[in-house]
């Protein structure tokens, strides 16, 4: 993990930042953050409804959460990659800023490997104290997720948008589109980003994609991923 905590000394030298005639716009991150926030507060009650044994349910959840989990480290690191960075050059005012969020990511961590050591034991076993200390370390996960998010959509993204050009936020959004699965669980993806976007937001995030990706989503995206979506969702 690229670590943003060095501040440059000489804040008066930094290097100016680009001036695009097109201003950068991160609208398109407010709509994954919302993916994050409401799967990590829905599951942790999904889980412990689980009954001890259960193999086959906790199988449904442990895979679900692996994608959530894994979607949220690749997020992380892009932003680690390729946005701390440039920040620390170009708004070298901003470092504490910085360095939290940088902080933040830290403290998520160990969060997310507690996950990844307790799922596929949960997974393969469904045994009770699993299932509890997965559900606890997730609702632990979820209140500094959402601290992490809503600071850094208050702060850190206008700071973004004067300081990054449109296609350094770009290639942000093409990092993540990198992970993304192909075919089916494309389509359970994709649902899950337009589940809670406006219809401005749907629009503009279909406009964006590939021709061939729009297509496959008009004829069986809404089908596929609420299919996906109420097997997860399920209380029975």
């Amino acid at each position: 993990m690229t670590s943003a905590r060095s501040t440059p000394p000489n804040t008066d030298s930094a290097p100016a930042s680009p001036h695009p005639a097109e201003r950068t716009d991160t609208w398109d991150m407010l709509v994954v953050h919302r993916v994050f926030r409401r799967e990590f507060r829905i599951l942790p009650a999904l889980i412990r409804a689980v009954a001890p044994g259960h193999t086959a349910r906790a199988e449904v959840l442990g895979l679900h959460l692996a994608n959530v989990a894994s979607g949220l480290h690749h997020h992380h690191t892009a932003e680690d990659e390729l946005v701390w960075p440039l920040l620390l050059d170009r708004a070298r005012m901003h470092a504490d800023l910085i360095n939290r969020m940088e902080a933040q990511h830290e403290r998520l961590h160990e969060p997310l490997a507690r996950i990844d050591a307790i799922l596929p034991r949960w997974r393969a076993e469904a045994r009770a104290d699993d299932r509890d200390a997965l559900a606890d370390v997730l609702a632990r996960a979820s209140v500094a997720l959402e601290e992490h998010l809503a600071d850094e959509e208050r702060e850190v993204l206008p700071i973004v948008e004067q300081h990054l050009t449109p296609a350094e936020w770009r290639a942000v959004g093409d990092r993540g589109k990198e992970v993304l699965p192909k075919g089916k669980m494309a389509l359970v993806f994709l649902g899950a980003i337009l589940e809670e976007a406006t219809p401005a937001e749907k629009k503009r995030f279909l406009a964006e994609l590939p021709v061939p990706a729009r297509v496959l989503w008009r004829l069986a995206g809404d089908r596929v991923y609420a299919a996906s979506r109420d097997r997860i969702r399920a209380t029975a």
